[in-house]
């Protein structure tokens, strides 16, 4: 199995909802980084699992979208705690509908919000 990654870093603001998580529950940023992980079994006629320019175009947009942004303002998390796993399900998905691997794949997006904690979200394409 091959793998290619790819790195983001961003900040984005958020406050959690449905529960009493003290200063959480207000408005607040965290410094993000977005890790891009894409593996499969086969590569293009370049030598290529996805060319690392088309995973950066696409990470790009996405950070770029939620960069210095309230995400509970966000339709993406309509109805949803903006929680570490949502929003690197949501990353996942927006990622995965601009880029496409051959073969058998799966895209993870790992989703760091401090240096201590994470979330990921892997699917297959």
């Amino acid at each position: 199995m091959y793998t290619v990654a790819v790195t983001r870093e961003f900040i984005a603001n958020h406050f959690l909802v449905g529960g009493d998580w003290g200063s959480e529950n207000f408005p607040h940023a965290h410094h993000y980084v977005a890790e891009i992980r894409i593996e499969g079994d086969q590569l293009d006629q370049h030598g290529y699992l996805v060319d690392i320019v088309d995973i950066e175009a696409a990470l790009d947009k996405t950070v770029n979208y939620f960069r210095d942004s309230l995400l509970n303002d966000k339709p993406e998390f309509a109805g949803l705690n903006p929680s570490i796993e949502h929003f690197s399900r949501i990353i996942n998905e927006q990622i995965s509908s601009r880029i496409r691997p051959l073969g058998n794949a799966s895209l993870i997006v790992k989703l760091w919000e401090n240096a201590t904690c994470w979330a990921a979200y892997r699917k297959d394409f």
